[in-house]
């Protein structure tokens, strides 16, 4: 057994010592499943580089890394490995330029290469969490401030600064799992979301977001961190830290490694970090090994690049009127770098509490600045 990157490599140095471990980790049982048609009997031909099933309606021949994400791959499995530890070593990840120099390939080859990992490392199980879990919610995206002069002016042409970031949610089960995934920012899909991923036998924690109202009519119970009152921990363990840092970690890969993402592969960045988290208490070995018992699943360059893009929403909230449909005030959100971190009835009130007066924070809702007082603004 080998306890670091080095140990790996001289472990594994050949083509042949990689496949022989891979066939101990894909088929632990030592019985040969045609990736084909399912039929657990198979004949070892050409010693030992290829198989044949052996049912009669079938009758395939196929290597080892048929129905993989190693299928179709030029490069060895000695590059591979290496990738996959590394990938699943770092805390926050590695790079595709990085990898590339790492084990001499084109970036390009290592971006390709890191998706198809990610794919081994999302979660193709939907085990709803329970007991006690915390919910939030972070957005990830770029700040129309940073951007250069040329796409604020796009951004403010197109009346389109409210929507730079994507909202991705998430649920962490307190000593059990995490799940981070892209959401449309609003109720419905948010406790859609909630619904499909936790038990109604769970107990929630959550912020005062508006969306997790009336979640206690359906879980067992719900308890809210007032955050917009300054309220971060209440009785001891009601909070939702736990789930803050793991948020940190995917800020952190975004920020230090991969600088940027798109949100048409959001998605498999938060697998990414959600895996990692989940597997935090083993050592870099035992996750090397268990991500080689998960790579079942071809991911091909034509379905990574035709992967859709989330929907995000098509009316911009900055020019909804200040009047709701049934003629009442619309309540505003007050946004610290994209997250929620007050909510107030009106203008008035939100004047009264900040000390910034509400034409500023108006200009804001309008369109016509980015921020105010430090803050975004947009309506609830």
């Amino acid at each position: 057994m080998f306890n670091n990157l080095r140990e790996l490599i001289l472990s594994m140095p050949t083509e042949k010592a990689c496949k022989e471990y891979l066939f101990k980790q894909r088929w632990a049982d030592g019985r040969i499943v045609c990736p084909y048609c399912g039929n657990p009997k198979s004949y070892i031909i050409q010693g030992g580089e290829r198989y044949k099933c052996a049912s009669s309606k079938c009758y395939k021949r196929f290597k080892i890394t048929v129905g993989t994400i190693f299928e179709s791959s030029n490069i060895p499995l000695t590059k591979w490995f290496t990738a996959i530890y590394l990938v699943t070593a770092h805390k926050k990840g590695i790079s595709s330029y990085q990898l590339g120099k790492d084990i001499s390939v084109t970036q390009q080859t290592a971006w390709f290469m890191l998706h198809r990992i990610r794919e081994a490392m999302r979660i193709k199980t939907n085990d709803k969490l329970s007991n006690i879990t915390e919910i939030d919610e972070v957005y990830i995206g770029g700040k129309v401030p940073n951007m250069s002069k040329s796409k604020r002016k796009k951004l403010r042409d197109e009346q389109n600064t409210y929507n730079t970031k994507t909202m991705v949610m998430g649920m962490l089960e307190r000593n059990g799992q995490l799940k981070l995934m892209p959401v449309h920012p609003n109720s419905s899909e948010m406790q859609k979301a909630i619904r499909q991923n936790v038990d109604n036998s769970a107990n929630l924690i959550t912020d005062n977001h508006s969306s997790y109202t009336n979640l206690n009519k359906e879980y067992a119970s719900h308890e809210v961190v007032n955050h917009s009152a300054k309220e971060y921990v209440r009785e001891g363990d009601i909070h939702t830290n736990s789930i803050e840092g793991a948020f940190s970690l995917l800020k952190r890969s975004i920020i230090g490694i991969y600088h940027q993402v798109t949100p048409k592969h959001l998605a498999r960045y938060c697998d990414e970090t959600a895996y990692r988290y989940n597997l935090r208490k083993m050592t870099d070995a035992e996750r090397f090994s268990l991500s080689l018992t998960n790579i079942e699943g071809r991911l091909t360059y034509k379905q990574l690049i035709n992967t859709p893009v989330p929907e995000r929403p098509t009316n911009n909230p900055l020019n909804e009127g200040k009047v709701g449909v049934q003629g009442r005030k619309r309540p505003i959100y007050q946004l610290f770098d994209g997250e929620i971190v007050g909510r107030f009835d009106s203008l008035k009130q939100a004047q009264e509490l900040t000390g910034i007066t509400w034409q500023n924070i108006s200009r804001v809702l309008c369109g016509k600045r980015v921020t105010t007082g430090g803050y975004q603004w947009s309506y609830a």
